[in-house]
């Protein structure tokens, strides 16, 4: 039973690694649904030859977390295979009873796969892991923390993107109409809750919690700086000088093109 143990550990802590590489590649800016993607391929050793692999490669916190995985994932399997063909043969062939303690063996570890898989797709869990593998890395200072995601290229430096809100930033605990980043040139689309409920268009008096996951359209400087802005006297600045840059480049645009 040692060997099934044993194997069910490898998976384990498999599955941890892949969790934890997830969240060190979106805090560098990829969306999570790619980075859980990369840091599985990574960690299989599966190649893509995608642009998103390149983004991977060309980028070197992500090259670095990529080559971590690979390493990782070779010792994974260097190790889970033994241990799953120890659970079988050794249960005694010339007994009687082998075949009821191969199947009893099955059943273990069959079971405790089918746990694992459950609580990797729990979302609840998943939110409670993401949180503390987000602070535990930013604390480490290992991996450049970038609280924005880019998920569409509309057209020059704009873009849309997902933007969290985490404690203790700027946005936290304020409503859109207090934080009033249409002044700075963005324009929120929606905000998801941390249950999973999304708000389309939302209003002024839309209230922005830790674990909120907002929407938001503009210039990716722009969003870049609010990502990493915190709360007090000092974001309160940032915003004012956020709002003069944006009230310069419409009186430029505006003196380029009348029509604006």
């Amino acid at each position: 039973m040692i060997a099934v143990y044993s194997t069910l550990i490898v998976f384990t802590v498999s599955l941890i690694v892949i969790r934890v590489a997830t969240v060190g590649l979106a805090m560098t800016g990829l969306s999570k649904d790619l980075s859980h993607f990369q840091a599985l391929s990574a960690f299989t050793g599966s190649g893509f030859t995608t642009k998103e692999s390149e983004d991977i490669v060309n980028h070197p916190v992500r090259r670095r977390i990529a080559m971590h995985l690979m390493m990782l994932g070779h010792v994974g399997v260097v190790l889970a295979i033994p241990s799953v063909i120890l659970s079988f043969l050794n249960t005694d062939r010339g007994s009687a009873h082998w075949a009821d303690r191969a199947s009893f063996r099955l059943g273990v570890m069959t079971s405790g796969l089918l746990i694992l898989y459950l609580l990797a797709n729990n979302k609840r869990i998943e939110q409670v892991m993401w949180r503390i593998n987000s602070w535990a890395l930013s604390r480490l200072g290992r991996v450049q923390v970038h609280d924005y995601t880019r998920l569409l290229r509309v057209g020059h430096d704009f873009v849309i993107s997902e933007l969290h809100v985490r404690h203790g930033e700027w946005l936290a605990d304020h409503t859109l109409q207090e934080l009033a980043l249409n002044h700075e040139g963005m324009l929120v689309l929606g905000v998801e809750k941390p249950g999973g409920d999304y708000m389309g268009a939302p209003r002024g008096s839309t209230r922005l919690e830790e674990g909120d996951c907002l929407i938001v359209y503009g210039r990716q400087e722009t969003l870049e700086k609010l990502a990493a802005r915190q709360a007090g006297m000092e974001g309160n600045i940032e915003h004012m000088l956020a709002v003069t840059r944006q009230l310069d480049v419409i009186e430029t645009e505006q003196h380029e093109d009348p029509r604006r």
